[in-house]
């Protein structure tokens, strides 16, 4: 039995934003229903960064993604993430891929945001804010534009450079895209905010009844992205309750003491599922604190792995003797 090599540019050609979209929706169900299986991350940490190890198995598959994260990585010329997935058969644990996961954590992270707007945001939701403008921002747009009809989108980044690339993005997919001051972006249906903030960029104020916000900066401790009185007034939907207590969007009110696990309205697979109840009103407040899980990775990685096969995409490599 062989190895399937793939790069980043074998993963490109193999998935869309729509593949990842409706994979991510059911390894959330699944999830929920306890139908998937998914350790904490393990973490090496180094005084320049740290990597990240992250198993799953789910939809027949198991596996594990390495990945890091150095932030001076790019004034040596690498990227700050960069990441690596194992892809096995549970049945045997035999290696069927190792692939580029760099871009899959991209597609994957919003994937999320955009199956989490589809059940939290309005469904008449027009106008699209976006607060952060760098790569992670070019795949929130494409997610939310699988699901929604964006007649604006807004966009502001401290990097106004940033901010005019984010713009031509969205202006070459046609969408009409504005640089504006951070409080008029905030005036929209569905906020995005990807920053590395540890202090709200967001406030209170800026945000009208019936808002949601999709939180997805916040990945450790310390980080956040919202004023905590936006989460004492809203509906807080989380990818996986424990890690967003540990280093979501909600970890520094939970580390205040203004918000516990109560607050909590559900996470997002139990949506999904059925569980729980996602929009209930045209007033209401909505937060996705996504994290990432593993459990994307594997159900992107399956899409991959299954063309991979089906089109004879890749390098195959006997790894060992059988």
């Amino acid at each position: 039995m062989e190895t399937v090599i793939l790069t980043q540019e074998d993963v490109k050609r193999l998935i869309t934003m729509g593949d990842a979209i409706d994979a991510v929706e059911e390894a959330f169900r699944l999830y929920a229903l306890g139908k998937a299986q998914m350790p904490p991350k393990i973490y090496l940490t180094f005084d320049s960064g740290d990597l990240r190890a992250m198993p799953a198995c789910l939809m027949g598959y198991a596996g594990i993604k390495w990945v890091n994260s150095h932030p001076e990585n790019p004034k040596k010329g690498l990227p700050t993430v960069m990441a690596v997935l194992i892809l096995n058969n549970p049945k045997t644990g035999f290696p069927l891929a190792i692939m580029d996961a760099t871009y899959l954590t991209s597609l994957r992270t919003g994937a999320a945001s955009g199956v989490a707007s589809k059940y939290l945001a309005r469904k008449n939701s027009k106008i699209f804010g976006f607060i952060g403008c760098g790569k992670q921002a070019y795949f929130q747009f494409m997610a939310l534009k699988e699901v929604f009809e964006i007649e604006l989108a807004l966009a502001y980044d401290v990097n106004e450079n940033a901010a005019k690339r984010f713009a031509e993005f969205c202006n070459k997919h046609g969408v009409d895209c504005r640089i504006d001051k951070i409080e008029r972006v905030c005036d929209c249906d569905v906020l995005t905010t990807a920053t590395p903030s540890t202090k709200p960029v967001v406030m209170n104020d800026w945000i009208k009844s019936g808002t949601h916000i999709n939180a997805i900066g916040a990945d450790a401790a310390g980080k956040q992205e919202l004023d905590e009185r936006i989460l004492l007034r809203s509906k807080i939907v989380v990818d996986d309750l424990k890690q967003a207590m540990h280093g979501g969007e909600i970890n520094v009110a939970v580390s205040k003491g203004l918000i516990d696990e109560s607050k909590i309205h559900a996470t997002l697979g139990e949506i999904i599922a059925g569980v729980k109840s996602g929009r209930e009103s045209d007033d209401e407040v909505t937060v996705f604190d996504s994290t990432g899980l593993a459990i994307q990775d594997i159900a992107v990685a399956k899409v991959v792995y299954e063309r991979a096969v089906e089109e004879n995409v890749g390098f195959r490599l006997k790894l060992f003797e059988i």
